[in-house]
């Protein structure tokens, strides 16, 4: 007898995998309004604008040491879960609008990884300042300078284009598809596209929430679906 035909005839080889679509799903479903609500407290809390000046920033985290020793726990999970719950909202409504998701998705998906792995991340120049009373004057400078940098305004910028528009086609998605609630579809389109022209922290991170909702619009949707609508049941390897 060949290798091939005890292959062949072997369990193992034609033994189909075990069927975990299911933790998918519910998974993608937990993770996808976490981001946007843990960025929405981030912003009610931070005591400070983001358009403040760099010593206005470490005055201000210097004087709040309890909160700012929260911000970077939060902003963790908004950076680590931001492109897991787009995918999530994504994959809710593909195939009930696929033209409005593919272009959203896209669009939000290249900022998000622009911003994600080009950007200063959690811990930022300010922040650290504070909390290691570093000299304000020299690492101001140094935030001026990486601000000033061409890949930081880029990525900015197509983080910023990712949060407006992107955010916006995939919350029209989400609405147009109705595999959710309409009005968390629109809840996504407005939190996203509203959420750079709102004045101050706390009404921006009020706008957050509302995008937060439209994110379990998502976890509404695959949560409802059969794991066959989800995705292909796996098959054993040719």
């Amino acid at each position: 007898m060949t290798i091939n035909q005890l292959a062949a005839e072997s369990p193992v080889a034609t033994a189909t995998p075990r069927d975990v679509r299911g933790f998918w799903r519910v998974l993608l479903a937990v993770l996808a309004p976490l981001p946007m609500l843990a960025k929405g407290i981030y912003y009610i809390i931070v005591p400070v604008d983001g358009g403040a000046d760099f010593a206005t920033s470490v005055a201000g985290f210097t004087a709040h040491d309890g909160i700012t020793r929260i911000l970077p726990y939060l902003d963790m999970v908004f950076v680590a879960g931001l492109i897991p719950a787009t995918i999530a909202v994504a994959w809710a409504a593909r195939r009930t609008a696929p033209r409005l998701t593919t272009v959203g998705a896209a669009i939000a998906l290249t900022g998000f990884f622009a911003g994600v792995s080009l950007l200063g991340g959690i811990l930022t120049p300010s922040l650290m300042t504070a909390r290691h009373a570093l000299d304000t004057a020299a690492i101001g400078k140094l935030d001026d300078a990486l601000n000033e940098e061409p890949i930081v305004l880029g990525a900015g910028l197509l983080f910023i284009i990712a949060v407006v528009f992107g955010l916006l086609l995939l919350g029209l998605a989400l609405w147009r598809s109705r595999v959710a609630p309409a009005w968390m579809g629109f809840a996504l389109a407005v939190g996203g596209f509203t959420h750079p022209f709102l004045p101050g922290h706390v009404a921006q991170g009020a706008g957050l929430f509302v995008a937060a909702v439209g994110f379990a619009g998502a976890s509404v949707a695959l949560l409802r679906m059969r794991n066959d609508e989800f995705d292909l049941p796996p098959r054993a390897a040719a």
